[in-house]
Formats: structure tokens, sequence, C-alpha cells
């Protein structure tokens, strides 16, 4: 009966009419989808112990900052910068795309291990330098928490050993590393559950740029320059990053970045 009585309602009402009814309806329907794939991806993450002492420890904490920083909480959207040289790893925020990032906070990098340059082999102990993404919550690290780093990416698939290029690099705590960015512990806990909100939120690919330095630091280039006057093809590596690097200092935005059949990053 109610569905007669619906078909007969619709039918009197004009084209326009009817067509932004149908409309407003999908729209409801993917908000309400959105909605509760949100929910339960932070109520699953809250499943797990360690997660879940994080959110009652640093949640009241990460929102009175988020709130000094001019940020809305919860995340909508981050970006993750780390400076191998500097051993810092900044995470930046905004309220929507239309908006320029906002620094939120840095962490000091608690160990290092490796060099200057990108990570080419398994068992290299390098981290890797570059332009990544949050691939993967590990709320059982055996390094506190973890968040995964999608090396190899498209780029080190091609330059890095076709054999074993190598794997599983992670922003973690713990501060032990063999080729990762580890930070402490009480860090990784604010960090994993800002990241969890941003995903949750609809942030599926969770930017994380890798540099060896800070181009705009004397400093960092002249140690820069003198680790690497000799390889050629680092240069040219180094240029991309300069690019992105010098990109983000200005507009507080990203750009576009692809990569090229031999493997080497196009920004645009």
């Amino acid at each position: 009966m109610f569905s007669f009585v619906f078909e007969m309602e619709f039918r009197r009402l004009p084209i326009f009419e009817v067509m932004k009814y149908l409309v407003w309806f999908a729209f409801s329907l993917i908000t309400l989808s959105k909605t509760e794939a949100q929910s339960s991806f932070i109520e699953q993450q809250l499943g797990f112990p360690k997660v879940k002492t994080a959110y009652q420890f640093h949640k009241d904490s990460l929102e009175v900052q988020y709130h000094h920083a001019q940020l809305g909480w919860p995340p909508k959207e981050i970006y993750i910068r780390s400076f191998k040289y500097d051993s810092q790893l900044e995470v930046w925020g905004r309220n929507n795309r239309s908006e320029a990032f906002r620094l939120f906070k840095t962490y000091k990098i608690c160990a290092l291990s490796g060099t200057i340059g990108p990570k080419r082999m398994d068992g290299d102990f390098q981290v890797p330098e570059g332009f990544y993404y949050i691939n993967e919550f590990r709320p059982n690290s055996n390094y506190h928490m973890a968040l995964g780093i999608n090396y190899p990416n498209p780029s080190d698939q091609l330059l890095s050993d076709s054999i074993k290029p190598g794997k599983d690099i992670f922003i973690h705590g713990s501060c032990v590393t063999q080729g990762c960015i580890p930070i402490q512990n009480n860090q990784i806990e604010e960090l994993y559950l800002i990241a969890a909100y941003a995903h949750a939120a609809g942030q599926d690919f969770i930017p994380v740029h890798i540099f060896p330095i800070r181009f705009n630091n004397e400093k960092d280039l002249q140690f820069l320059k003198k680790s690497s006057k000799d390889e050629i093809e680092y240069q040219k590596f180094l240029s991309k990053m300069l690019f992105v690097f010098n990109y983000f200092e200005q507009n507080k935005k990203l750009p576009i970045i692809a990569v090229s059949a031999k493997g080497e990053y196009q920004i645009y």
C-alpha cells in the first residue's frame, strides 16, 4: 500500500522535482554509508587495547592542541613529512581541501640508521627518501604501534633492486630502527590516533614525504653538497625533492606527483 501511494505521488511531481529528489536520496545514502564506515573504522581500532588506552590518555589533549593550531577536531586531512638529517617528523593538518595546511606538531626522530640517499635494496639499513603514503595501521606492532609506508612505491619498484628491494617500512615507537622512522611511544600514540581519524574521515592516502634535509637550512645544504657531490643520479633525484619542498613551503599545499616509465618523479 505504501509503495503504491508513494508511486502515485511520485508520478505527479514535475520531472525536475523528481530529479532533485533522486539526487537528494542518493546523496543521503552515500553520506550515511560514509558515516557508518568512518565510525566502524574508529570502533574497530578502539577494539585493540593499545589504541583504546592511547585514546583514553591522549584524546582530550589532542583536541585542545588541535584547537590551538586552529584546526578542527577530529582531524579531516593530514600530511606528514620527515627530514632524515634533522631527525624531525612534522605533522600538518587542514580542515578541507581548499585550505592551506597548518603545522600541528614536530616530533623528534629518536633513532637513525643508514645515511643520506634513497633505499635501494633489502638489508641496506637505509631510510627511504621520496613520496609515499600510509598503507597500513598496525596497532599490535612489536614496536608499540606502527603506521606502514608504501615502500617500495612505483618509483622504487623501477629503481631499486628488482629481486629484493626491501619492505616493511614503518613509522613506529620503541626508538629502535633498521631503516624505519622511530619516535617515542607516547608520540606514536598521538600520531596513530590522528592518522586513524583522518583515515576515518575519508583520507585513504595520507601522504608521507621523506626528505634528506631541509632545503632552506644552510647547514643542511652544506652537508648534502659534501655528501652527494659525485652522485649524478642522486642529484637528479634531489632536484625533484627540492621542487616539492619549495612548492609546499610557498603554497602550503601539495603538488601532483607521478612516476615516469623510467621511475623518475614527475611533478605537476
